[in-house]
């Protein structure tokens, strides 16, 4: 059986959390007292996290409990909450999320590292320097 997609959603928001506060699987799993077995379950949708769990979680990350429902949609959510069949259009369509990915969660993260203001500007301004340059390459 396939995750329902707000359980999903949920993990989506709480490994993107982890990763950005610079948490492990089993460091987090310490604090809660859970395995970091039990966090990759949350993390891919395959377990719901009880609300009790969620709370203790949304403490730990220092996030409000709606942080995790955050940018939920009536799409991913199928207006009713249920799983979205597989093969269907709205499954197929749901895409690849970039703010997902470890490498955009550690970017961030070391962009926000940086403590000087003007460095950290500058840092930013050489990024997108260098992605126009590649997008204009690629024309």
């Amino acid at each position: 059986m396939k995750p329902n997609p707000v359980d999903v959603h949920v993990g989506q928001r709480l490994r993107q959390r982890r990763v950005l506060v610079g948490l492990s699987q089993e460091k987090l799993a310490r604090m809660v007292g859970i395995t970091f077995q039990q966090v990759q379950k949350y993390e891919r949708g395959a377990n719901r996290i009880v609300a009790s769990r969620l709370y203790q979680l949304a403490r730990v990350l220092d996030v409000p409990v709606s942080y995790f429902f955050d940018e939920l949609t009536a799409r991913v959510a199928n207006d009713t909450g249920e799983p979205q069949k597989a093969g269907s259009q709205e499954s197929e369509n749901y895409g690849h999320d970039v703010m997902a990915e470890r490498e955009t969660l550690e970017l961030v993260r070391a962009y926000y590292g940086i403590n000087d203001e003007r460095v950290r500007r500058r840092a930013f301004d050489l990024l997108r320097t260098l992605a126009n340059q590649s997008s204009a390459a690629a024309e």
